[in-house]
């Protein structure tokens, strides 16, 4: 047999909400606006499965390049390699 290796696999701790009392999954996250050259938290909602970035971008800091519909371009280095990822604003989180 060969073990299925899905977009998902190996995040069972990753992708891991801690159980707290009300909305888990608040409006405010989807309505949130950013605008060009702000840098953002990639912050994976896993309740959330639409325009959710790779788990292997979960925690790093990227700079938003543009809009594009209802999600944002963001760009970011990986290792040395230049990366583009189109994610949701459910998860990005502006840095402070």
């Amino acid at each position: 047999m060969r073990r299925s290796r899905g977009f998902r696999s190996k995040t069972r701790h990753k992708l891991q909400t801690t159980k707290r009392p009300g909305r888990s999954n608040p409006i405010t996250k989807k309505i949130q606006r950013f605008s060009e050259n702000d840098m953002v938290h990639i912050i994976i909602d896993p309740s959330v499965h639409k325009g959710q970035p790779h788990p292997r971008f979960h925690g790093k800091t990227a700079r938003v390049v543009e809009g594009r519909g209802r999600a944002y371009v963001i760009a970011l280095n990986d290792g040395n390699k230049a990366k583009t990822l189109i994610v949701r604003p459910e998860h990005l989180k502006i840095q402070e």
